[in-house]
């Protein structure tokens, strides 16, 4: 795995960038923050971590790579929220769950530019963030929110617009 980060880019020392074992990559672009306590794991696919310019990410969240994370320019992203972009398969169960691997990808997680995520979202494999979307805390996003949506809850709905 290769990790780059732009010399501009700040990584908190309590940070847990993990290698890979399949080749994947992380980029930190430029002017960028990642807070103390944030991991970054790859997990159960070849997808990149992909992080823009002057982005923030928050003490607490977790980023498994799995088929893919792409988080924009400008982009705020608030404690404790969690990128998981892939799913274990579990139908047969005459096997445990550990041994069945992974579900085909939907497509990884996408977060375009000017988005806030609120504290403790959860973003799921095939989530897309359109550009300046707000996502409120404690939300679980599993499909698309549009551009300058302001969604909110499980299930996800747009509440208002920004102006």
């Amino acid at each position: 795995m290769s990790i780059e980060v732009d010399p501009t880019a700040e990584i908190s020392p309590l940070a847990d960038i993990e290698p890979s074992r399949r080749g994947t990559r992380v980029v930190v672009g430029p002017d960028s923050v990642i807070d103390s306590f944030v991991k970054i794991k790859p997990a159960g696919g070849m997808g990149d971590v992909l992080i823009g310019a002057r982005t923030v990410i928050n003490a607490g969240c977790v980023i498994y790579s799995g088929n893919g994370v792409s988080i924009g320019n400008d982009v705020a992203v608030a404690a404790n929220c969690v990128f998981a972009s892939v799913n274990h398969e579990y139908h047969d169960k005459s096997r445990l769950i550990r041994e069945q691997g992974f579900l085909p990808s939907r497509g990884g997680i996408v977060v375009e530019d000017d988005v806030w995520l609120g504290a403790g979202v959860i973003l799921l494999d095939g989530a897309v963030v359109r550009k300046g979307a707000v996502v409120a805390a404690g939300s679980l996003v599993r499909g698309e929110v549009p551009s300058y949506g302001v969604a909110a809850g499980d299930p996800l709905t747009v509440k208002t617009w920004r102006q």
